[in-house]
């Protein structure tokens, strides 16, 4: 799997951000059942930032903590079959790897909610960065049935990685 993080804020979170990054997406992808190598992006921003992506691509003029860009067009979550009929538009040419998409986290967000929630800022980071790599395998939260399959799945794997709501 490869990663690419950049940090267009001046924010340091105590934590490496890229192996949480990578830490998560194995464990995702894991779940999801996955067959190939894949890649995906990070950009964290502040809430002016992400306020401007969320206003360009979203038509809302509102920061808001995470916002996914999924590459793949899923028919049903998770089945990575459909890539196969495109590989041409889901693969880098240069490395092979599976391009799942983009996530932009709010820097700020993070700070406010993790203050918020009482815990840590990597504990909230985390939980965002489940929440978009779910995005980019096909998941939404419309109804909430929806709604509660993502939950599940996200404090699922936050828990098998020992990352819970008590971290200091």
């Amino acid at each position: 799997m490869t990663s690419y993080v950049e940090n267009e804020t001046s924010d340091i979170f105590g934590f490496d951000v890229k192996a949480l990054l990578d830490l998560l997406a194995e464990a995702v992808l894991e779940e999801e059942k996955c067959p190939y190598e894949t890649q995906v992006n990070l950009l964290i921003t502040d809430n002016e930032g992400i306020r401007e992506f969320n206003r360009q691509y979203r038509s809302i003029d509102a920061a808001t903590d995470v916002l996914s860009f999924p590459m793949i067009d899923f028919k049903e979550k998770a089945d990575f079959s459909v890539v196969e009929e495109k590989e041409e538009d889901y693969f880098d040419p240069d490395s092979g790897e599976l391009i799942l998409g983009d996530i932009i986290l709010s820097s700020d967000k993070i700070k406010e909610q993790a203050a918020k929630f009482g815990h840590s800022l990597r504990r909230e980071f985390a939980f965002l960065t489940a929440h978009s790599l779910l995005h980019l395998c096909g998941y939404d939260h419309i109804t909430e049935k929806e709604r509660a399959v993502m939950e599940e799945k996200q404090e699922m794997i936050l828990s098998r990685l020992g990352i819970t709501r008590e971290e200091g």
